[in-house]
């Protein structure tokens, strides 16, 4: 029993250290940053685990983890002599998520996309069986696409609106055709289910969509969902233009930038990306 005690006490904390004050320098606060860092990895770990993985001497590692342990940043099991993420770290998490959202988010990435396509980039999420407009950075150029914030739109007809589409179950999406019908609104909107789902597959596969006149004759779209912290599709960026201006042999560039772009507003939000079929 003793032997046990001993193997677990070299385990979980070193018997000649002590809680000391944390040194205030700009080191120990990186290393105690990365503490944390392997901790929210990992459900729990051991003082021997931590101070491999972070490269810092075990009894430093200590030190660093009691300090935190004060502040309730980390928990200690006595039992176990393992290490977890304290509730803390939550609070701090919890407060970067209320500060930052989609929108705040997603306004600077957007104005840098419209840049760079030359096109107006526009954000909406998914309300009930529409996709509603709720942000928008016009391009300079004197004939645009324009979309009211609150603007309400099929989804089947949707840039974003299949973006986001792309992103559900088949049995949400057949639910939302059963209540919104594919209805046509131009020659080449998606009227079938089966052409619906080919569409959608093509779009998950490969992180975008296109509205290729399916909504207005003459305009284009591309768009790429953004995602929360579950990896669930909250919201999708686009941009929209003429079709003359988004002819096929673009669409392989401009696609991946608008990806990229709600890739990163996912980023900033602290969202979880899912893993995708397709690499350019």
């Amino acid at each position: 029993m003793a032997d046990d005690r001993e193997r677990r006490r070299k385990r979980g904390r070193p018997r000649s250290d002590r809680p000391q004050d944390a040194t205030g320098t700009v080191q120990a606060l990186d290393r105690g940053l990365r503490l944390l860092a392997l901790l929210a990895e990992q459900d729990e770990m051991t003082l021997t685990e931590i101070g491999l993985d972070a490269g810092i001497a075990p009894t430093t590692a200590y030190r660093l983890l009691v300090t935190l342990q004060q502040r309730d940043m980390v928990t200690f099991d006595e039992e176990a002599q393992t290490w977890s993420i304290g509730v803390e770290t939550f609070r701090i998490g919890s407060a970067f998520l209320r500060r930052t959202n989609y929108l705040e988010a997603g306004r600077p990435v957007m104005r840098r996309l419209m840049e760079a396509s030359g096109e107006t980039s526009n954000m909406a999420i998914q309300d009930g069986s529409d996709v509603v407009f709720v942000s928008q950075i016009e391009t300079h150029k004197p004939i645009r696409a324009f979309f009211r914030p609150g603007t309400r739109g099929h989804m089947h007809a949707s840039g974003i609106g299949k973006a986001l589409l792309a992103e559900r179950s088949e049995q949400d999406v057949r639910a939302i055709i059963t209540e919104k019908g594919l209805p046509a609104f131009t020659d080449t909107t998606l009227t079938t289910a089966d052409a619906l789902f080919a569409d959608l597959a093509r779009t998950r596969e490969r992180g975008w969509a296109v509205d290729d006149e399916e909504s207005t004759t003459g305009m284009r779209c591309l768009a790429a969902p953004v995602f929360n912290e579950y990896g669930e599709a909250i919201a999708g960026i686009s941009i929209s233009g003429l079709a003359v201006r988004l002819p096929d042999t673009v669409l392989d560039t401009l696609g991946p930038l608008v990806r990229d772009a709600a890739d990163e507003v996912t980023d900033n939000i602290g969202g979880l990306l899912p893993a995708r079929m397709a690499t350019d």
